[in-house]
């Protein structure tokens, strides 16, 4: 089997109604990132930070997979398929992949700030964090999320994932995000590379094969392609 390594982004999950920054009146609108995705914004405001979060992960709990999740999902059946995922829904997950790298946390987890960090599944019927909630040590729970200024602990196994890629798939993120937009120059040279973006890119490099086509139409005319491999 051919192994599959796809990069995804904010884009394929906005079609199944997750907000993103730039969403106009959504949540992000409301609160400055240096307020609620930042180490020294949780020091500052814990619980304006953990408020926000238990919105986010209602929202989530409401959303449902779209076809572009799905798509991607059934790829196994004839593909080795590894997601990269810069995403912090667990949609990848409940479309049925199985293989998933999240890049910069999961919103249904939470982790001890102590200095163990030891993670905890967030319970889905009672999805709220709050202060003085804490780990079995002691240590309050905050969003098992990468916020801005922190290092992405992942990002080392994430390019020796894609190194490995016989495909490689961009869908849903423009590629601005660092260090995860980095990820595409560890492709090996001569491995075919499809983006998926309903918005008009220039200056792709030769070797990118560019769907102009959001999250879902684009996997339509993608799984075609691959299916005739």
């Amino acid at each position: 089997m051919k192994k599959i390594v796809v990069l995804s982004g904010a884009g394929i999950s906005a079609e199944s109604g997750i907000k993103t920054f730039r969403d106009a009146g959504g949540l992000w609108e409301k609160h400055p990132i240096d307020d609620v995705a930042t180490p020294n914004g949780f020091r500052r405001n814990p619980a304006l930070v953990l408020d926000f979060y238990n919105q986010r992960r209602k929202q989530l709990i409401d959303c449902q997979p779209n076809f572009a999740h799905i798509a991607l999902a059934k790829l196994e059946t004839r593909f080795d398929v590894q997601i990269i995922t810069q995403n912090v829904d667990n949609l990848h997950e409940r479309a049925g992949s199985n293989s998933i790298l999240h890049l910069h946390g999961e919103l249904m987890k939470v982790r001890s700030t102590g200095d163990g960090g030891e993670i905890f599944d967030v319970d889905p019927n009672n999805p709220e964090i709050h202060l003085n909630d804490n780990c079995p040590k002691g240590f309050q729970l905050r969003p098992h999320i990468v916020w801005f200024g922190e290092e992405v602990p992942t990002i080392e196994q994430a390019q020796e994932i894609v190194k490995q890629a016989e495909i490689f798939i961009i869908i849903g993120t423009s590629l601005q995000v660092y260090p995860a937009a980095g990820l595409v120059n560890y492709v090996k040279p001569n491995v075919p590379i499809y983006l998926i973006d309903p918005q008009k890119i220039s200056n792709m490099p030769e070797n990118i094969t560019v769907i102009q086509k959001g999250a879902s139409e684009g996997m339509k005319i993608l799984e075609e392609i691959l299916l005739a491999m």
